[in-house]
């Protein structure tokens, strides 16, 4: 099958735009170089892709997804009129697409988060989007309902949130864990334009991001053993399982339990005792707690 688009000429954009870029202009230093403009490698790193993937690019040898699309407009730091001009070169005309409406909880998913009154969990949607949680898991990682609902992503809140960031004890292996399980997210809906807006803005704000994403990981972190560290109550080790809706919508349910009698059981039964009377859904007001539990550290972007 015949490529669509013209290829050439959108690598022959990208060479020009990366060689009217300097340094500085994205954020690295501004060293001395014999060509002026950024090198292959260093947009490559931006974009969170691979510069084999970046050369072929610029080559017209290969087709650029939305996603990676997003990247590189971000990474070229390129205008409205340009971002435009490079989608009509990919065959992927540039307009603001039609969003996906959010995601609807069912009753049932909704009574049973309800009912976990000691047990944190939360419902992960599309692109592990946070659909509902339970005042046990906003005492636990973050006051989800600070954030607004394009914000409020597993992902996102893993890397921008210093909350959460700092209540694993393995920062790190969680959030590899996390990229690798958005890749196989993305594999389903690659071209969505809420997955390019999200990859592309924690590929461009965050280095750890894009060097995992450009690994091409995946996994479905199905089932494990979370170590936290929380301010209040201390160390945790909580068995976390994630149970898929029956109902065919993709959503899950992350559960978060430890062992009856064990000193992490304690601690999740005092972590309950200052939430609110009942748990609470996306948008009504933040439930009572112990006022160093989920205190907002990161700016909001």
């Amino acid at each position: 099958m015949e490529p669509t688009g013209r290829p050439k000429e959108l690598g022959d954009f990208l060479k020009a735009r990366r060689a009217q870029l300097s340094p500085s202009d994205v954020g690295l230093p501004d060293t001395r170089r014999r060509v002026a403009g950024l090198r292959r490698e260093e947009v490559a790193q931006l974009a969170a892709i691979s510069v084999d993937y970046l050369t072929r690019l610029e080559q017209g040898r290969v087709q650029a997804s939305a996603s990676v699309l997003a990247t590189l407009t971000r990474a070229l730091r390129l205008s409205e009129d340009e971002q435009s001009y490079v989608h009509e070169l990919a065959a992927k005309p540039y307009r603001r697409p039609r969003r996906r409406p959010g995601e609807k909880l069912r009753p049932a998913m909704k009574r049973l988060l309800d009912q976990l009154a000691e047990t944190p969990a939360m419902v992960l949607g599309r692109r592990l989007d946070i659909v509902a949680w339970n005042a046990s898991a906003a005492a636990l990682f973050t006051d989800f309902a600070r954030y607004p609902a394009n914000r409020r992503n597993y992902v996102y809140l893993l890397f921008a949130d210093a909350a959460v960031r700092g209540l694993h004890v393995s920062w790190e292996e969680a959030a590899r864990t996390a990229v690798a399980a958005l890749h196989l997210e993305a594999a389903q809906d690659p071209d969505a334009p809420e997955l390019a807006d999200l990859v592309g803005e924690l590929a461009v704000r965050y280095p750890e991001f894009r060097t995992w994403w450009a690994a091409h990981h995946v996994t479905s972190a199905g089932y494990g053993v979370k170590r936290y560290r929380h301010a209040v109550v201390g160390e945790l080790a909580l068995d976390c399982d994630m149970w898929e809706s029956p109902d065919g919508s993709g959503q899950r349910l992350m559960v978060l339990t430890a062992e009856p009698g064990s000193a992490s059981h304690e601690r999740l039964r005092i972590l309950a005792s200052w939430t609110a009377e009942s748990p609470r859904h996306p948008g009504e007001r933040s439930a009572e707690r112990a006022p160093e539990v989920g205190d907002l550290d990161a700016q909001l972007p």
